[in-house]
């Protein structure tokens, strides 16, 4: 999950999930089928709530809040050859501007906090669930990608774990996944929409891609 805020835009996304124990014919990979996609306005930030459908053999899915460390680590520091984090006053030539996804200021690293603004690189396995938006203008789709100015940020997330334990257990179910913004009618309006969606397992594996059939904020909003 990752919170921004870009001039009174406010991004935060939420999950819950709901399952049962399931045949053991289930494949070792996730495999997800879209269900619903729903549009809440509310007196704070408003939410786009998707849901999808999930069948998995092993029941490896979901994230602790503590499952941090590597291969789940939400960032790789940068160094240079020898070995010193690359800060932004020695940056090289190659190195981005500043911008809240390629530098972080004040880090921890090892426990200690390093007072200085460091360049690092995203880990995409910090994250268990994988959103795409696309918009369409003049017939043609074109990926709305958050993560470029001016915002900065993704709605990429993690759910929590759906088993508490390691046991392996087939299991099926229904994520819900809610992005809240205040952003969502001022940015979108009456665009067509199109969201993808990806989950991934604790040993890595990526499920299918579903889409969401093309929608508009007004014609998915609740009632």
């Amino acid at each position: 999950m990752r919170f921004k805020n870009y001039s009174g835009i406010f991004f935060l996304a939420l999950a819950s999930f709901s399952c049962v124990n399931s045949p053991d014919n289930f494949p070792s990979t996730p495999e997800i089928d879209f269900s619903t996609i729903e549009y809440v306005p509310t007196n704070g930030p408003d939410s786009l709530i998707v849901s999808l459908n999930f069948k998995d053999a092993e029941g490896d899915l979901g994230l602790g809040a503590t499952e941090i460390n590597p291969p789940f680590n939400a960032v790789e520091y940068q160094r240079n050859n020898a070995g010193e984090l690359i800060t932004y006053s020695t940056r090289p030539p190659e190195a981005p501007v500043y911008n809240p996804i390629d530098w972080v200021i004040d880090p921890i690293i090892n426990n200690a906090t390093v007072k200085d603004t460091i360049w690092v690189v995203q880990n995409p396995n910090q994250y268990n669930i994988f959103v795409k938006f696309f918009v369409k203008r003049n017939g043609q789709y074109t990926e709305f990608k958050w993560q470029d100015p001016p915002f900065f940020t993704t709605f990429n997330g993690r759910f929590p774990r759906i088993l508490n334990n390691d046991e392996t257990q087939a299991i099926e179910g229904n994520i819900k996944y809610a992005m809240l913004s205040s952003g969502w009618q001022s940015i979108f309006r009456n665009d067509t929409l199109r969201i993808e969606l990806q989950i991934q397992d604790r040993e890595l594996n990526k499920s299918n891609e579903v889409s969401s059939p093309d929608v508009t904020l007004n014609n998915i909003t609740r009632n």
